[in-house]
């Protein structure tokens, strides 16, 4: 993936002062372990729009390692502590966020009519004060449309690792931009019509499945825009890109998740989709670039087997 390291966004808001010390639990030794971690993965996922609420893969360098400390200032909150691989990850995480909400800003009118408006992303370790109640590291990334915020625990990108998922930078992308898919949701009235449909028991796990494939489609309308456009006169998509993301995908479809769980697979319980699903709606939002080739809810979950937008 091309681009520039600067600056942080000035939609983020770095907690990370606030929230104590440590990124995240830990998977081996004294901590959660991973069979602690999936399950973890399976309450958030039941629970919200998280990222393990929100499952799509992620990236990055693990949030402590690599390099000598360097200090950061949040505000509010203390001084911040960081390695060199943490701050690597704030500045993609901020290029990304610019970047798909700039992109958003200029296809959303011009394909349904309708204005976006900025999430922010709060940056935070271990917990935080959510518009949706506590936020903990180990729901992972999450949409919060109360407060139209992203919630990221940088310390998630190593316990991801656990799970199979890719650590490029473009996969990291992927992450961002599926939970602002749930923005533009936000923005366009999906996510309220999907959460009064999932208020019904019998339709609750079909609607959370399309709700979040759709969200993995935006992810892949954005990753499709990054064809056509130049960072430092090379394009930002390379070679192997897409791949990470569709690596990521699986890693944490629901199928691959309950089977490192337990053994079985319960497709009654899924709330996100199977990982040739989430492969599949990426695929096609990657594809077509059309909003309303995202249309989960008409045609199905595994209507990326047909033919692209109508």
């Amino acid at each position: 993936m091309e681009w520039t390291p600067g600056g942080t966004s000035s939609d983020i808001e770095d907690r990370r002062g606030d929230s104590g010390g440590g990124g995240g639990f830990n998977l081996g030794g004294g901590g959660l372990g991973l069979g602690g971690f999936i399950l973890v993965v399976i309450i958030g996922l039941i629970s919200g729009r998280g990222f393990i609420g929100s499952l799509l893969g992620g990236l990055g360098a693990a949030a402590g390692g690599g390099g000598g400390q360097q200090v950061r200032h949040s505000e509010p909150g203390q001084p911040v502590q960081e390695s060199a691989a943490e701050h690597h990850d704030v500045q993609l995480v901020s290029f990304v966020l610019d970047d798909a909400q700039k992109t958003w800003t200029a296809i959303l009118p011009e394909q349904t009519g309708r204005n976006y408006r900025h999430a922010k992303l709060v940056l935070f370790r271990n917990r935080t004060q959510s518009g949706c109640g506590n936020a903990q590291s180990a729901t992972g990334p999450f949409y919060c449309p109360e407060d139209e915020r992203v919630y990221i625990d940088l310390g998630f990108w190593d316990e991801l690792k656990q799970l199979g998922g890719n650590t490029g930078e473009f996969a990291q992308a992927y992450v961002i931009t599926h939970e602002i898919g749930h923005h533009v949701q936000n923005i366009l009235g999906t996510e309220q019509k999907a959460q009064q449909a999932m208020r019904n028991p019998a339709t609750r796990s079909k609607t959370s499945v399309e709700l979040e494939l759709q969200a993995d489609c935006y992810a892949g309308i954005w990753a499709h825009t990054t064809q056509q456009r130049m960072v430092n006169g090379k394009p930002i998509l390379e070679p192997g890109d897409i791949d990470q993301a569709m690596q990521n995908a699986a890693a944490v479809g629901d199928d691959h998740i309950q089977k490192m769980q337990r053994g079985t697979v319960s497709p009654e319980s899924f709330t996100h989709g199977t990982s040739a699903e989430r492969q599949g709606w990426f695929k096609r939002g990657f594809e077509t670039g059309q909003v309303k080739a995202c249309n989960t809810f008409d045609v199905g979950a595994d209507g990326y087997q047909s033919s692209t937008a109508n």
